[in-house]
């Protein structure tokens, strides 16, 4: 897959707020201990779920391939003008 500019801290948004939403669909609490990976596997399976997202081919489900897909997931949920979609000057 094609790496997207800022995909470092998109991901680190999209688990800021997607941890949000997986507490208030009541699907569990994340402890502070937990790796990140478990928070990216949790967090997507959750979106893929409610259709709010599509699904990876099954050849194609990994870590890896999951923070991607919540880097243009959060890319797109923010607005246009937000900093980690600005392009650098």
């Amino acid at each position: 897959m094609k790496k997207i500019r800022n995909e470092t801290g998109l991901l680190k948004e999209a688990l800021r707020v997607g941890s949000r939403y997986f507490e208030a669909r009541g699907a569990g609490k994340f402890e502070a201990t937990d790796h990140a990976d478990i928070r990216v596997r949790a967090i997507y399976l959750l979106l893929v779920k409610d259709k709010v997202i599509q699904p990876l081919a099954s050849v194609d489900e990994s870590v890896q391939n999951m923070r991607h897909k919540l880097a243009i997931w959060i890319s797109k949920t923010l607005p246009p003008d937000h900093q980690l979609l600005r392009s650098p000057s």
